[in-house]
Order: structure tokens, then C-alpha cells, then sequence
């Protein structure tokens, strides 16, 4: 079970590290795209390009906030904790040969 427990961590820990880049990497992409707009406001075809890129920009930010305020919704309902550690149910079985107590 050790490995298992080990794994999922890791896969944790490197899901915590890549939440701040990916909504950073959102972040900058929706500001490329507003710059895009602003440098290209006498190209018609520049604007639309610009106005793509703010708008998959801003829906990737609402996408990552949203499933993060879910998750969070779910972990405070069913009051989940975060530290990290999974508690296994046991089954406590009498080896003698007779009844469980």
C-alpha cells in the first residue's frame, strides 16, 4: 500500500506545483492577447486575432477557477481533510477460528 499512498503524493504535489503555472500561463496568454489588440487596432484581421486569443485566454482562467471552487465546495461538504493522508478502513477478523468481537 506504501507505493500506492506514494504515488498518489507525488501525483498531488506535482498537480499543486502546475496549478499556479497553468494560471499564470492563462493569465499571460489573455494579456498577449489584449497587447495583440491595442498594437494591431488598424488591422481588422489582427483584432479578431487579438480578440480570440482574450477570449480562450479568459476562458481558460473561468474553466481552472471554477473546477478549483468546485473541488472546494465538494472537499468543505463532505469535510475532507488536506493533510494529506488517506485513513484505510480495517477489518478486524478474528483468527482463532471463531466469531469476530
Amino acid at each position: 500500500m506504501d507505493g500506492i499512498e506514494n504515488i498518489l503524493r507525488i501525483i498531488g504535489e506535482l498537480i499543486n506545483l502546475a496549478t499556479p503555472i497553468v494560471v499564470a500561463l492563462a493569465l499571460l496568454y489573455f494579456f498577449w492577447g489584449l497587447a495583440s489588440y491595442i498594437l494591431k487596432a488598424g488591422e481588422e484581421d489582427g483584432r479578431k486575432k487579438a480578440k480570440d486569443t482574450m477570449i480562450w485566454g479568459i476562458l481558460a482562467l473561468f474553466v481552472m477557477v471554477s473546477v478549483w471552487g468546485i473541488i472546494n465546495v465538494v472537499r468543505d461538504t463532505f469535510e475532507i481533510d488536506n493533510n494529506n493522508q488517506i485513513d484505510i478502513p480495517i477489518v478486524d477478523i478474528d483468527q482463532s477460528g471463531g466469531s469476530a468481537r
